[in-house]
């Protein structure tokens, strides 16, 4: 994402470009519902620029004279805020759509297309190792609960310290990791109805949700470190 002012000081510019969800399906242009969703944050405020400008695939006009001067332009800067991950749910509704289709995909969240369903696979990296470790038993857990005969209507889910073999061709880049891949087996059920939304928001969110649980798990860790230590200084 880059900005830039026009010569007209109630005039800016936003261009977006959006990594592809799978790799050689999307073109470098957005589709149609992906720019009709963002037409619909403020009309009368952000505009799309025709054609993008040079490297990116969307550029916005922002009008900023029409943003509102009481306490609601607080709302309307976090909502044009969202524009990429307006972009990023379009797209990836529009490959959950496509479950029941023909077409292959395969991609950064890496949804690999089988019949009759798909995988996302999500390669995870963390900086530290105990992150990693954490993690790791994180994920053996959640496939341990997500397959028991309680979570049966929730996407099958499986973690592999090595690249799964439905990425065999991937860029060495994209396989490299030291926290495995974690899947979800994506079928026609689970993005029927209001479960799309769900679906698309879970994917979304995951590798937020999971640096949140590790950083939980280490904040709870040291608070029983400095409760121990407490209580042994005491005796």
């Amino acid at each position: 994402m880059e900005g830039s002012q026009a010569s007209n000081p109630l005039v800016a510019y936003l261009s977006i470009t959006i990594p592809p969800l799978c790799h050689g399906t999307l073109p470098n242009k957005l589709s149609p519902y992906t720019i009709e969703k963002v037409k619909g944050i403020y009309p009368n405020l952000v505009e799309i620029e025709e054609p993008a400008r040079e490297g990116f695939q969307l550029t916005l006009k922002l009008n900023l004279d029409q943003i509102p001067k009481n306490k609601d332009y607080v709302k309307v800067i976090e909502d044009i805020s969202t524009i990429q991950s307006v972009i990023l749910s379009s797209q990836l509704k529009e490959i959950l759509w496509n479950v029941n289709s023909d077409d292959a995909a395969q991609g950064m969240y890496k949804p690999i297309k089988l019949p009759q369903k798909i995988i996302a696979i999500f390669p995870i990296r963390f900086k530290e190792k105990t992150d990693v470790i954490i993690a790791t038993s994180f994920f053996q857990e959640l496939v341990d609960v997500g397959n028991s005969d309680k979570w049966i209507k929730t996407p099958p889910c499986s973690w592999s310290a090595i690249p799964p073999p439905e990425l065999r061709g991937e860029a060495f880049e994209d396989l490299s990791t030291n926290g495995g891949f974690v899947s979800f087996e994506i079928s026609s059920r689970h993005v029927e109805g209001n479960r799309l939304d769900k679906t698309v928001w879970n994917l979304l969110n995951f590798n937020a949700n999971v640096r949140y649980h590790v950083k939980s798990t280490k904040g709870f860790i040291h608070r029983r470190m400095r409760k121990r230590l407490e209580n042994l200084v005491q005796l």
